[in-house]
């Protein structure tokens, strides 16, 4: 894993904790749970976190590499 890599998933982790904390932070008047914004932000956390992961690179099977180098030649 990169540092970059290291950096985002540290980010991600930070977002989905504030997220957590802001949605679960009562409002003074109605004391109820929730904000639209906590759920944006652990959107966010959360797609940042499956990038950092790697889960989003392409990664072709060993049938697309050789139906590729097959076409090449």
């Amino acid at each position: 894993m990169t540092v970059g890599a290291m950096a985002e998933l540290a980010v991600a982790v930070v977002l989905v904790a504030g997220s957590v904390v802001l949605y679960r932070r009562r409002a003074p008047n109605d004391g109820s749970y929730g904000s639209q914004g906590a759920v944006v932000l652990l959107v966010i956390g959360v797609i940042m976190a499956i990038h950092a992961l790697g889960l989003l690179e392409y990664r072709p099977s060993q049938t697309e590499i050789d139906a590729f180098r097959d076409r090449a030649r």
